[in-house]
C-alpha cells in the first residue's frame, strides 16, 4: 500500500499541522515533503491536486487540504 503523502512549505501552520499528522499516523507511516526545501516536488504536488498547503495526499490519491498556510502560487515564488 503507498504511503500517504504530506506537503507543507515551512511556515508554522504547516509545521504545526506536521507535527499533528505525525502524532496521529505515525512517523512511519506517511511521507513528509517539505516544499521550501524540496522544490522539485512541487509540480508532483500540483498533478496530485493540491492547491494549498498544508495537504495531505492519501494512499488512494484524495488530497486533504488542512488549514490554509499557503496557496501553492506563493510557495513557487
Amino acid at each position: 500500500m503507498k504511503k500517504p503523502i504530506f506537503y507543507h512549505a515551512g511556515c508554522s501552520v504547516c509545521v504545526s499541522a506536521e507535527h499533528d499528522i505525525i502524532n496521529l499516523m505515525g512517523a512511519d507511516n506517511v511521507e513528509i515533503v517539505h516544499l521550501g526545501n524540496d522544490r522539485s516536488k512541487i509540480a508532483e504536488a500540483e498533478k496530485a491536486g493540491i492547491q494549498s498547503v498544508p495537504a495531505l495526499v492519501t494512499s488512494n490519491g484524495n488530497v486533504l487540504h488542512i488549514n490554509f498556510g499557503a496557496s501553492m502560487e506563493d510557495v513557487k515564488k
